[in-house]
């Protein structure tokens, strides 16, 4: 019989049992340990690491539709990379770049433990980076870069990084400093943090990675001095501190990095010379210096660099000559040391152009704001047939422009502010690449070149204050000008009509200060994209031309200083001007009413009657009548006399207006009952307003577009609505062949109601920018059923909606252009600007989108569909507008102010916020009711919250493509990218500004045109 185990319950007996219990234990521990480590286990952790990643992210729905896919085996997900390791996959690389992935980092990832490569590049991650991505051993390439990801650097990124190479959290929110255990990543090849918030100095750690190849960490904050333990990374071939704080001297020590390709210190407070031992980095390609406080001479040493293609050494303190040795860089691309003391007067100081013949490359040379002086040498024509810009602006440059320029294949000439002589070669008109002329502010004589008008590409032409006489050469309306500008010179003879002619001028025409004579041509209504025209001080005369109400953009005239007779045209007044000066001319009559405007001076003329006290009147430093005898009433701060009711004379002109008055009531009222007989025949009773449109405009029957669009074929459908159905249709007449016809669904409730209010606003406005109605139609369709529909005409680009998203257009449209947007967004800004402040009657459109803007051939904006707009009208009480009641008002949610909801009535701030939502819409690429917002953030917080330093995460990713297609490959910092991108946050501003919560911090529309006009001026001017 076997013995039973007892367990005893004495002490001495009790080991038995707790060592079966222990090894009991032990056993099972293992089985589960086995079980939770075994391959198969591990995959499956691997699979859910990548699923709580996804979780915890927002993302456009096609960007990881893979992930979505329980059928599809993880490894084969979008961006995931796995290799067979001990028999099983495992996840290696993580790679999503650019798929607008938003929300936080998932600590999960740590758990991905064979990792070797995590890209997340390009997306709108936020939040702290998880320090447990510190765990991932095998991490060779982190790059986290152009998201919004904020805090600091956690310091066990670098506790297990002996395997990290590539580590980039560049355009980022990052802060605090730079960790200093960065030397236990020795394989570390790529450090790259630019555009984030780092402060303090650089971590001396890093001086010690033996194979560090970049070291990026270009617009920080980061401050103190470069060491010279520099010197020590031996490996380096990219060193770029540009933008930040650092001071004192460049270390000789920099000397020492003979692999060193790239050498960026731009744009901080360097001081010192540069070092000689700067010869020694013989791989040098680019050599970035400027905008510091460096001294000295340029040394020689430099010339050793025959690599090099862009130095840049501009706005410092050097002086000295420019060496001639600099020929002997014959790779040189770009070449710019403007804003220095450096010196030429001789010939033989001027030797450096004979040797920068031999740079074949050259591209730009610009030598501006030193102290240059002398004659240019005519070896300036023997430069490279490459170059493209010439920038000498701001020396002493004497004598003449050698004809020899004309051997040149310049874009850009730019001389101004120097002391040239002699005449205009005549030779510039046979550079057809020319693009940009600036002679301004020298002493330059005789005739502007009529060959000049052989430029078909010059797009800028300033040739002010110098002493040039002659005629304005009819020839340049064969060039592109935006801007014109002849000022302060001896200019004789005639404003030329062929001028006016010019369709692209849009900038500035300038030709005051000369001695201009004759009328001013009716032909400048034609300029109706200018926004100043400076006539002033000639001596022009004749009447001012009505036809400038054509300058529908224009903000700016001087007309000051001339001959000018007879009264104010109207159209002056229902101009949309900032400033108006028409002082000291011969000017006689009334003075008519004008509006809002920052300055109007009237002043030594001979007007007469009374001084109105509304609109620029209310404020006395804005305007200025003084010099005008004849002036009565006005403000009391005037001290004007009174005006009283006098003299036979007016009496007589009384009786003459009333006689008018009550012969016009007659006819009037004739035309009413004619109107009320019209209406009392017909059998389903038009509206007044159709009837109206229909007198107006020709006529059309409901045959003739049922003919026009096939049968209102679904082919012929380019929209739909609330209210109807947009087709468009052949029709034979003399002006048109195809047309747009809206008809309206009469089943909808509010539709009968829709078409009278847009018949009532077409019929009462006219504008560039407003889509043009050819007629209306009211009849009945085969069925005897009622019919209404509106004729514009067809503006063959479509809506901006279907070029914001191509995809609801198959994708057949190319993407918009920044200066496209641009354009645009200033045209749709026109036309609420006449809304609101220059149509007869103020009016609210209430549903502006971008499915309701319309482009034409010329991709000029037009806004359409005035079914839900709104007249303001004046209270019985007050002269001023009353604000529309909101009650019956409807809209497109996202773009509806959200007063809509809050008040009974609604201004045309409304307009301003659906303007500022379709603003932001056009540059972020992104609706207002797009899934990526979500928790309380819409449209305006997103763009807000990017504001400043994030532009590049929200921005169209095509407009970012255009930015780098721009830049080009080359690497001067990607100028134009950043040009683009202050220009896109100027906008932003704007459009931040009109989509405010509440109306009262919303501007006007009128100023929110005029400010992104200035930024377009400022782009062009920049771009330039």
């Amino acid at each position: 019989m076997a013995r039973r185990v007892k367990c005893l319950t004495t002490p001495s007996s009790l080991w038995p049992c707790p060592i079966l219990f222990l090894l009991l234990l032990f056993s099972f521990a293992y089985l589960t340990i086995s079980q939770f480590v075994s391959p198969s286990s591990q995959v499956a952790i691997d699979q859910h690491a990548l699923i709580s990643f996804k979780s915890l992210l927002s993302y456009p729905s096609e960007a990881l539709a893979s992930w979505e896919n329980t059928s599809i085996h993880f490894c084969h997900w979008k961006g995931v990379t796995c290799h067979n390791l001990g028999g099983e996959p495992r996840v290696t690389a993580l790679e999503l770049e650019n798929l607008t992935l938003a929300g936080p980092i998932s600590a999960s990832l740590a758990n991905l433990t064979f990792l070797e490569k995590l890209h997340l590049r390009e997306n709108q991650l936020k939040g702290p980076i998880p320090q447990e991505l510190g765990f991932l051993s095998h991490l060779q390439s982190l790059d986290l870069s152009v998201n919004s990801l904020e805090d600091v650097i956690p310091l066990s990124l670098f506790q297990n990084c002996s395997n990290l190479q590539n580590f980039n959290l560049s355009v980022n929110s990052l802060h605090g400093t730079i960790p200093g255990n960065l030397s236990n990543c020795l394989d570390l090849q790529f450090i790259r943090l630019e555009k984030n918030m780092f402060e303090g100095e650089i971590p001396s750690d890093i001086y010690s990675l033996p194979k560090l190849q970049e070291l990026n960490i270009w617009h920080n904050n980061l401050n103190g001095r470069i060491p010279p333990e520099i010197g020590n990374l031996s490996s380096l071939t990219i060193l770029s501190l540009s933008g930040n704080k650092f001071r004192g001297p460049i270390p000789s020590e920099i000397g020492n990095l003979s692999s060193l390709v790239d050498l960026s210190l731009s744009s901080n407070q360097l001081s010192g010379t540069i070092p000689s031992s700067i010869g020694n980095l013989s791989s040098l390609t680019k050599l970035f210096l400027h905008f510091n406080n460096l001294t000295g001479t340029i040394p020689q040493e430099i010339t050793k660099l025959v690599n090099m293609r862009f130095l840049r050494l501009e706005a410092n303190h050097l002086t000295g000559i420019i060496p001639k040795s600099l020929g002997l860089l014959k790779n040189l691309v770009k070449l710019t040391l403007g804003g220095n003391q450096l010196e030429a007067t001789s010939l033989a100081e001027w030797s450096f152009i004979d040797a920068l013949s031999n740079c074949t490359r050259l591209r730009i040379l610009e030598l501006h704001s030193n102290n240059l002086g002398g004659m240019l040498p005519k070896s300036i024509g023997n430069l490279s047939k490459n170059l493209e810009g010439l920038d000498f602006t701001g020396n002493q440059i004497a004598g003449s422009l050698p004809a020899e320029i004309g051997n040149l294949n310049l874009s850009i000439i730019e001389m101004r502010s120097n002391r040239l002589n002699g005449t205009i070669p005549k030779e510039l008109g046979s550079i057809s690449r020319l693009e940009i002329i600036n002679l301004s502010s020298n002493f330059l004589t005789g005739e502007i070149p009529t060959e000049i008008g052989n430029l078909t590409k010059l797009f800028f032409l300033v040739l002010d204050t110098n002493k040039l006489h002659g005629p304005i050469p009819h020839s340049l309306r064969k060039c592109p000008l935006n801007v014109l500008s002849l000022a302060a010179n001896n200019i004789s003879g005639s404003v030329p009509k062929e001028i006016f002619s010019i369709p692209n001028l849009s900038i500035l025409f300038n030709v005051s200060n000369n001695y201009l004579t004759g009328t001013l041509p009716l032909e400048i209504g034609n300029l109706i994209n200018l926004r100043t025209i400076d006539v002033s001080n000639n001596r022009l005369s004749g009447d001012l031309p009505s036809t400038i109400l054509g300058c529908q953009l224009l903000q700016y005239l001087y007309m000051q200083k001339n001959l000018f007779q007879g009264s104010i045209p109207l159209s002056f007044s229902e101009l949309g001007l900032q400033v108006l000066d028409i002082s000291c001319n011969k000017l006689t009559g009334r003075i008519p009413l004008f509006n809002t405007m920052s300055f109007l001076n009237l002043s030594n003329n001979y007007f007469e009657g009374e001084v109105p006290v509304r609109g620029v009147f209310q404020n006395l430093t804005a305007f200025s009548v003084s010099g005008n005898s004849q002036l009565c009433g006005g403000l009391p701060e005037l001290s004007l006399p009174s005006c009283t009711q006098k003299s036979k004379h007016l009496t007589k002109k009384l009786i003459v207006v009333i006689s008018v008055s009550g012969v016009f009531f007659c006819i009037m009222l004739l035309l009413c009952l004619f109107a009320i007989c019209r209406r009392l025949q017909k059998s389903r009773g038009f509206s007044d307003v159709n009837s109206n449109i229909m007198e107006q405009y020709r006529m059309v029957t409901f045959a003739e577009l049922f003919r026009a669009t096939e049968g209102f074929s679904p082919a012929n459908l380019i929209g739909k609505g609330s209210f109807g159905s947009v087709y468009k249709g052949k029709i034979d007449w003399e002006d048109h062949e195809e047309i747009a016809v809206k008809v309206l669904n009469l089943q909808q409730k509010g539709a009968l109601k829709s078409f009278m209010s847009e018949c009532e606003a077409l019929r009462n406005i006219k504008h560039r920018n407003l889509i043009k109605i050819l007629t209306s139609c009211s009849s009945i369709d085969f069925q005897e059923n009622d019919f209404k529909a509106l004729v514009f005409e067809l503006l063959p680009n479509g809506s901006l909606e279907n070029w914001i998203y191509p995809k609801a257009n198959e994708g057949t449209l190319p993407r918009l252009s920044l200066n496209q947007r641009l354009n645009i967004s200033i045209d749709v800004a026109s036309a609420l600007t006449y809304l609101h402040h220059h149509g007869a009657t103020p009016m609210i459109h209430c549903d502006l989108k971008p499915s309701n803007v319309l482009l034409d051939h010329d991709m000029v904006a037009h806004v359409g569909d005035f079914g839900l707009s709104k007249f303001l009208v004046k209270t019985a009480s007050s002269s001023s507008l009353s604000q529309t009641n909101s009650a019956t008002l409807k809209g497109t949610i996202g773009y509806v102010a959200p007063e809509y909801g809050m008040t009974t009535k609604v201004s045309t701030k409304a307009d301003v916020y659906s303007f500022g939502i379709l603003l932001l819409e056009m540059f972020t690429g992104k609706g207002p009711t797009s899934d990526t917002f979500k928790e309380g953030i819409n449209l305006h917080k997103f763009v807000e919250m990017a504001l400043p330093t994030r532009i590049a995460e929200i921005i169209d990713p095509y407009l970012l493509m255009e930015m780098e297609e721009s830049s080009g490959t080359d690497v001067s910092t990607n100028e134009s990218k950043m040009r683009m991108l202050e220009c896109s946050t100027s906008v932003f501003r704007v459009g931040i500004l009109c989509s405010k919560e509440s109306p009262k911090d919303r501007p006007r529309m009128e100023d929110a045109m005029n400010e992104l006009i200035n930024i377009k001026d400022a782009f062009l001017r920049l771009a330039v």
